[in-house]
């Protein structure tokens, strides 16, 4: 069945439009508490990032959820893998996290989590989906679900994310600077390498409820750069709005992004001997990656574009290392979800094992030239099945011999799974020829 409201992570938009209003969020609270309701223990954890609009998202749910006979229990600001973390440990129906990730402040998103800390199965997102068609009908004021605080959320997730770090380790002696995209980490993250031992210098960590994600985080990487080279730090860590996406910066100011990352955690797993299987990437998977671990023997295969599929593919496979070029990195030895602080945690005790630097672990894999293009649409479009398009893009495969034993590139168009956009993606032996042939493409869907 085909969703109504959920995309690959849950329900995204802009806020005050449909379906981000606060009638919406109070009939999915319901429909969401009608459906959960049937598990239990009738309680439900919900957090948020620093959105200006969470209070007003939070306070519908809550109220939705209370109409259904569900106690709600809330975090306030903390990252999405930490209401993850919360749902499991604290045995709730699910967990319920209000952020919009690596958008804008003026975008919000509701998604949910398992009682096991996963991402819903599709079968229960239908479910409520079909729950939303019907009308609130309010249980009895005796079985009203009752809210509570929980004050200690942002403690018990920063003792969580420390007990993923070898203890024989610490962080003393390293500088490092720590982007918290002025999200949801914003008070969490520089405390946990600091308690560590590192120096931190902390950057986007003073949230106003409008600048999440504004020149800062791991989607604009200029900022924490050039905080790395001016502060003489060992490296930079860049969290998103939601600290489930990671990017880092060597001693140099280069940028790694979440496959590089994946290859520096699954060659010490291998040298460690705890890679269990192989590494699951993406579609947008950098074929340097692939070529990279091909050369160490360890396998590779790609999931569909948003991390729920990553992890489906090591739950199937029963792997534990996965994760997108965009920062998702799933550690599934550790947690049920992309956790940035631990992705960067297992980075850093790599760091502390091996006595490499950060550049020198790097320096094993060659990133193949990636151009990627989004291009916006409206309305019923569907520029992918344009004659247009499909000609731009045979043009471009014959260029770059795609297809034969040898090809020098790769072409990837998808539409977003969270926001009205074709992304064209082309990979090729050289920038140049990555761009030109991006570009190509992309005029072509604009055009269509």
């Amino acid at each position: 069945m085909t969703r109504k409201y959920f995309g690959t992570d849950g329900v995204r938009g802009k806020v005050g439009e449909y379906p981000i209003t606060p009638d919406f969020a109070l009939k999915l609270g319901w429909a969401a508490g009608r459906v959960l309701s049937r598990q239990g223990t009738k309680k439900v954890i919900i957090g948020k990032d620093t959105r200006i609009s969470g209070y007003m998202l939070e306070s519908a749910l809550e109220a939705g959820l209370s109409a259904a006979g569900i106690n709600a229990i809330l975090t306030g600001p903390i990252p999405t893998p930490a209401v993850a973390y919360l749902t499991k440990t604290f045995r709730a129906e699910a967990g319920i996290v209000i952020s919009a990730s690596h958008n804008p402040y003026y975008d919000n998103g509701i998604k949910f989590f398992s009682e096991s800390g996963e991402k819903l199965p599709d079968e229960v997102e239908l479910a409520i989906e079909a729950e939303l068609d019907k009308d609130i009908e309010c249980v009895s004021s005796d079985l009203l679900g009752k809210a509570r605080r929980m004050d200690d959320a942002a403690g018990r997730y920063i003792e969580f994310c420390k007990g993923t770090f070898p203890s024989a380790l610490s962080l003393a002696g390293m500088k490092i600077v720590v982007d918290c995209a002025n999200g949801a980490a914003y008070h969490i993250a520089p405390s946990v390498f600091s308690e560590l031992g590192a120096e931190v210098i902390a950057i986007g960590n003073k949230p106003n409820g409008l600048n999440i994600n504004d020149k800062c985080g791991a989607t604009s990487m200029a900022l924490i750069q050039k905080a790395v080279v001016e502060h003489k730090a060992d490296l930079g860590i860049a969290l998103d709005g939601d600290s489930d996406r990671i990017m880092m910066v060597d001693s140099k100011g280069n940028e790694a992004d979440g496959d590089q990352i994946l290859f520096v955690l699954a060659k010490q797993a291998l040298i460690d001997g705890q890679l269990k299987g192989g590494v699951v990437g993406t579609l947008m998977s950098n074929m340097g990656l692939e070529v990279a671990l091909a050369k160490l023997g360890i396998p590779f295969v790609r999931a569909n574009v948003g991390d729920r599929y990553v992890m489906e593919q090591l739950l199937e496979r029963n792997w534990w290392l996965g994760g997108e070029n965009s920062g998702h990195v799933i550690c599934r030895n550790l947690v049920t979800t992309g956790d940035a602080i631990v992705a960067a945690l297992q980075v850093l005790a790599v760091i502390q094992r091996s006595g490499n630097t950060l550049d020198t672990l790097l320096a094993g894999m060659p990133m193949m030239p990636q151009v990627l293009i989004n291009v916006r649409f409206s309305g019923d479009n569907q520029p992918l099945e344009s004659e247009l398009v499909k000609n731009a893009v045979i043009k471009a495969e014959n260029a770059m011999e795609v297809g034969t034993d040898t090809p020098k590139g790769r072409i990837l168009l998808r539409k977003s799974g969270t926001e009205p956009l074709i992304r064209v993606m082309v990979e090729a032996e050289s920038a140049d020829m990555a761009q030109q042939w991006a570009e190509h493409i992309a005029e072509a869907v604009k055009a269509a």
